[in-house]
């Protein structure tokens, strides 16, 4: 866990996508922070102690999920799946498969093992999955503001947790898609196609590792499609701003399925410049709470730190 202090930045973004949009100035309490994601090694440890049963193992009831193909309808989670070519990226579905038996324990599959990546970090967990873990260490999972302030590492405004520079000197900083070729073809520069061991790129000015790339993290704030930015004529910074509501996080687009979404940040391995450009400490996208995916992790926080000014 690393202490860090509170204080106020600028939460958001002006300059890339609408729902980052507006740049506003908040105020977070101090609080301390897992220093990497949550391993496999580590949430291992949470399933023999507890027994616990991630959403990803468990049945499912067809009445949740209307229109699903009956054979979609068994313990399973969404693997990417690289197209043999060039697609349309607008369709997801393209490179996203529903895979019956995967889970943390199985990543890519029913086949596939956690066991030679205990460093990797746990994924295909929903947020309740996330939450039960976080509990039961003392802790819990961090506001969206909580988390970018973390993300920046001290570094007021800049682009990525590391500065305004995507590879300064021509060093690759994070775990994302190699090349613009997403999502058929990596050049593999990096060295990972897929996760990486936690810690495998240089920390931020906090000594935080992975904050941009690798995996998704979940907040616990509700998503809303853009930040409420300052209130008219108030004197005052926001102080440990929260999300939207329950209500408004549902998916306009999908209203046959009233599943809350919360914010998830830092972008993962599956970021590519030419089509999501999220490993960056203001992007944000909403995921459904039940649902985990084969690029979808977590850390968790704890009250306290040190007091003081960003």
């Amino acid at each position: 866990m690393v202490d860090l202090p509170g204080g106020a930045f600028t939460m958001g973004s002006d300059s890339h996508y609408a729902e980052e949009a507006p740049a506003h100035q908040v105020r977070v309490d101090g609080f301390t922070i897992e220093s990497t994601a949550v391993t496999n090694v580590e949430f291992a440890a949470f399933v023999e102690a507890t027994g616990y049963v991630t959403v990803a193992e468990r049945d499912l009831d067809p009445a949740d999920y209307p229109g699903a193909p009956p054979e979609n309808l068994q313990p399973g989670s969404l693997v990417f799946t690289p197209t043999p070519g060039p697609v349309d990226l607008r369709h997801l579905s393209q490179w996203w498969t529903w895979k019956p038996g995967a889970s943390w324990r199985h990543p890519q599959g029913p086949r596939s093992s956690v066991e030679a990546k205990g460093d990797h970090p746990v994924v295909h967990v929903a947020h309740e999955d996330a939450q039960a873990y976080a509990s039961w260490v003392g802790g819990r999972l961090p506001t969206e503001a909580e988390w970018e302030y973390a993300a920046r590492g001290g570094l007021e405004g800049a682009a990525y947790t590391w500065g305004d520079e995507a590879r300064p000197g021509g060093r690759i900083m994070a775990n994302t898609w190699d090349g613009p070729d997403f999502p058929w073809r990596s050049t593999g520069e990096s060295g990972f196609l897929r996760t990486a061991p936690v810690g495998s790129f240089p920390p931020n000015g906090f000594g935080l590792f992975d904050m941009a790339g690798n995996v998704w993290e979940w907040t616990d704030d509700w998503w809303s499609e853009r930040h409420p930015g300052r209130s008219q004529g108030s004197c005052c910074l926001p102080s440990n701003p929260r999300g939207g509501s329950l209500e408004e996080s549902y998916d306009r687009a999908q209203p046959q399925f009233r599943v809350g979404r919360k914010v998830v940040k830092g972008g993962s391995h599956l970021c590519a410049d030419s089509y999501c450009l999220r490993y960056r400490p203001a992007a944000r996208r909403p995921q459904m709470l039940d649902t985990g995916t084969s690029h979808q992790g977590f850390r968790c926080v704890r009250p306290g730190g040190r007091d003081g000014a960003a």
